[in-house]
């Protein structure tokens, strides 16, 4: 399986650099950013699985670069994990939620957990551009006049597929809303409206769909 990428967004290098050995046991890409401005370039070309963003960033902070990446199309569905160096209160977290983030995590941080709230993510996309790649090949097989036994076989080990990632979607949505006051369920909502719409497509190459 292709590696995940991961954006990582601060002006510190001494941060940047403990986020890459926290996060090396993940095994997957690790791309630095040192500000907003080159964040936002990053994600012109790439597709990542998430973004650990830092908050407080001279020139364009973290709130201002959330705004940028969920205005656009192609960025807007990335969930994004703040990091802050300061708890400044149920307010600056709101205003982080209120961004688009689905997490807030005051430095330091325990490595275990930033982790394994960042392997989530990345199994996740992972597990949802397996099953679009799958899709994809699928309908090409239909369309070049597969058996329909073969293919109606490969529909439904699709099915089950995505069943299993709805079913860690639905999980990951109730962690995010017990676990903050709300704001953060809209990244989870994003992700189960993906989920949704690749639903839809692999109902529309059943036979006798649409």
């Amino acid at each position: 399986m292709q590696k995940a990428k991961i954006l990582l967004v601060d002006d510190r290098p001494e941060n940047l650099l403990a986020l890459e050995a926290i996060l090396s046991a993940l095994d997957q890409t690790l791309v630095r950013a040192a500000s907003g401005e080159e964040a936002l370039k990053a994600l012109l070309t790439d597709d990542f699985a998430v973004i650990l963003l830092d908050v407080q960033m001279p020139g364009m902070d973290g709130f201002e670069t959330a705004a940028h990446i969920k205005r656009r199309e192609r960025t807007r569905d990335i969930p994004i994990i703040f990091l802050t160096a300061i708890n400044h209160g149920p307010h600056h977290t709101f205003r982080g939620y209120a961004a688009g983030a689905v997490d807030y995590i005051s430095k330091p941080f325990d490595p275990w957990v930033l982790r394994a709230k960042v392997s989530v993510f990345v199994d996740l996309y992972q597990k949802n551009t397996q099953l679009k790649e799958q899709a994809a090949l699928l309908r090409l097989q239909l369309e070049a006049g597969a058996e329909p036994a073969i293919g109606g076989a490969l529909l439904g080990e699709l099915s089950a597929r995505l069943a299993a990632v709805e079913e860690q979607a639905e999980a990951l949505t109730k962690q995010l809303e017990s676990g903050s006051d709300g704001p953060a369920a809209a990244t989870a909502a994003h992700l189960e409206r993906q989920i949704a719409g690749l639903r839809g497509a692999l109902d529309a190459l059943r036979p006798g769909a649409g």
